[in-house]
């Protein structure tokens, strides 16, 4: 928002996933536009790997990892009995998921305890993270790593609450090392599936005509992100994706088809154990259903399945520590391994594709409702699911070639994303890079889920209805009568509001002149932000149950002298007491996750930017754009509000 903020050298977005993590980068210090990615990770040697696995290990009774991410696939790490595997923690972030997890009785000893434990796999991952980003990418620097103007950027899922799930992750990784000092920037980019997006578009710029609309569909480790988006200014070099739709989210992801195959293969254990003892205490059970999901075998028969590499019946996974000879034939144990057959994997996808199903049928309705005239041509998949050659197959068998029973869909085509598993952290890359390049973001326009406003107060008015039975109070400086703790809502519930341009709002309040008691009057002015999920038609005009606060934003104006500021009552016929009347503007600027504020005075900012988090859905914009929204000016606040 503000042009004192210094022009990045280098932008770093990070895509953290259920399963592994990706890391985008571009150097805009050299001139560099395409972004490029890590891909060379502690534990490879020199293999080109684009993401590392989100895995920490810790020592049993110990509170510091002994190794990450690839690291931790070292035998000694993976068979020592006195350490213990952390994987899949991302949701957990959620602390209502959590508690869901934590009351079902087979998540017992397998999920995190407490938030607290949460945050702390949280704060051990991103610190080892960072390490590596820096070390990675320092020689790309002209300046040391500490000097350098830096911006880390994270996606985070549709699914998380601003409040205060996204501010405790934004919390966590600055406790990591992230943004510490002062030259490094860290801010939360686009959801999975407009990232996606912005990379599928600026990749294949040929294969999307203007106006042309895009379903896409990121399906990754633990979520599903499902945006629907407008494609712009083809012709003009920067190309634009307006949002259409509010951006779905759902638990869909292939951590879901890992957790059926190991419920699967420990009732087959059990099975086989009751036939002829297997040989394990039933805790190693648990172990070992654990380890056959997370092997190879079973991991590289779910990767191929559907593609033309799946070409044989069956396929077998090795029972860690069971010796070879131990055979049951009716359990599918031989030599050591488990015998399945591939069409078993079919029933953990078709799962996942039902719900699948679920998500784009309702997003296709809600299209067709709000825009009976449009059609989709283009359903782009990205992910790790979405890369999968058999939710291609069905999603295009459903869908593509005049079979979805959908007005909507009739020219629809299926298409996977390019890397699509780099999708996210790449698109983020490119979306900053537009925006430092021609001044516009990508995405420029979106919608807000809630509604939000300050609290105020409003000159009463006998003939208004919404004043009717509200007790109104007499200012003593003007005499006026006002209504207290009136709510002035700035932004409404699924009203279009610009990235690149702020909303400007305009404040007055009063204070006292210097007196020989009194030479510098307090000219600090809090405003309380408050937010309700109620339809815009419904907004209340005073504080209820409906709001809540989330913030105050502080606007200090000691800096301007008092003699910048009229003084009204100064004539000899004036009886009231004198007061300066303090007017001021309020730059309200939004982004995907939060907003900023900045206090500004006959053109000169005065405050830093003071971001608060905010859960935005994105929309169209409006017929016509213009560089700023005016509305009308905000009263002063309450006097002795309560605490909300």
């Amino acid at each position: 928002m503000s042009d004192e903020v210094p022009r990045p050298e280098l932008v770093i977005a990070i895509d953290f996933g259920m399963t592994c993590t990706g890391v985008a980068y571009c150097n805009i210090a050299t001139g560099e536009e395409r972004p490029r990615c890590i891909n060379k990770w502690p534990g490879r040697g020199g293999a080109v790997v684009e993401k590392v696995p989100t895995v920490l290990v810790y020592p049993k009774n110990s509170m510091t990892p002994s190794s990450w991410g690839f690291l931790s696939e070292h035998p000694t790490e993976q068979i020592s009995e006195d350490k213990e595997l952390k994987e899949w923690f991302k949701t957990y972030l959620d602390e209502e998921r959590l508690q869901m997890a934590l009351r079902d009785p087979s998540n017992r000893g397998i999920c995190p305890a407490s938030i607290q434990e949460v945050e702390r796999l949280y704060c051990d991952f991103f610190r080892c993270l960072y390490q590596t980003i820096q070390k990675k990418l320092q020689g790309e620097l002209a300046n040391r790593w500490e000097d350098a103007n830096i911006e880390f950027i994270f996606s985070v899922p549709t699914t998380w609450k601003p409040v205060p799930t996204v501010e405790r992750f934004r919390s966590t990784i600055q406790r990591a090392g992230f943004g510490c000092y002062p030259s490094h920037r860290v801010d939360i980019g686009l959801t999975e599936a407009e990232a996606a997006a912005v990379h599928t578009a600026r990749e294949f710029p040929r294969l999307f005509k203007e106006r042309d609309v895009l379903l896409v569909c990121d399906v990754g480790g633990g979520t599903t992100d499902l945006s629907v988006l407008r494609v712009t200014n083809t012709v003009g070099g920067s190309l634009n994706l307006e949002q259409m739709d509010v951006v779905q989210g759902a638990t869909i992801g292939s951590v879901q088809l890992d957790t059926a195959f190991e419920t699967s293969v420990r009732q087959r254990l059990d099975y086989a154990n009751q036939i002829m003892p297997i040989g394990f205490q039933p805790q190693e059970l648990d172990d070992i259903a654990w380890k056959m999901a997370k092997g190879k075998e079973y991991q590289n028969a779910k990767c191929e399945y559907g593609s033309s590499d799946d070409d044989t019946e069956y396929f077998y996974v090795a029972v860690p520590g069971l010796t070879p000879n131990y055979v049951n034939v009716n359990a599918g144990i031989r030599n050591g391994e488990m015998m399945f057959r591939r069409d078993e994997i079919r029933s953990y996808f078709d799962a996942q594709v039902s719900k699948l199903y679920e998500l784009l049928d309702r997003q296709l309705t809600r299209l067709h409702q709000k825009f009976p005239e449009e059609q989709v041509p283009h359903l782009v998949l990205s992910g790790g699911l979405g890369n999968s050659a058999y939710v291609y197959k069905r999603l295009r068998d459903r869908y593509a070639f005049g079979n979805a029973p959908f007005p909507n869909a009739r020219s629809l085509q299926v298409k996977v994303a390019p890397e699509p598993q780099m999708v996210v952290c790449k698109g983020i890359v490119a979306d900053r890079v537009q925006k430092l390049k021609t001044g516009k973001s990508v995405l420029g326009w979106r919608c807000s889920r809630a509604s939000y406003g300050t609290l105020a107060k409003v000159l009463y008015n006998p003939k208004d209805p919404e004043h009717f039975g509200r007790t109104p109070v007499r200012d003593s400086f003007d005499g006026k009568l006002y209504i207290l703790e009136c709510i002035s809502w700035f932004i409404k519930q699924g009203e279009p509001v610009s990235i690149d341009h702020p909303i400007v709002k305009k404040f007055t309040r009063k204070c006292p002149p210097a007196s020989p008691f009194n030479l510098d009057p307090p000219r600090v002015f809090e405003t309380d932000i408050v937010t309700s999920d109620l339809d815009k038609e419904l907004l209340p005009l005073v504080m209820n149950a409906a709001c809540h606060k989330i913030c105050d934003i502080s606007s200090d104006l000691s800096s301007v002298p008092l003699s910048e500021f009229k003084l009204k009552n100064r004539h000899w016929w004036n009886r009231r007491a004198k007061y300066h009347r303090i007017e001021y503007i309020i730059k309200v600027a939004l982004a995907p996750a939060d907003i900023r504020f900045e206090l500004w005075h006959n053109g000169r900012k005065l405050s830093k930017d003071n971001p608060i988090k905010v859960e935005w859905f994105a929309a169209e914009p409006p017929p016509e754009v213009v560089p700023q929204i005016q509305y009308n000016s905000w009263g002063e606040p309450a006097v002795n509000l309560p605490n909300y």
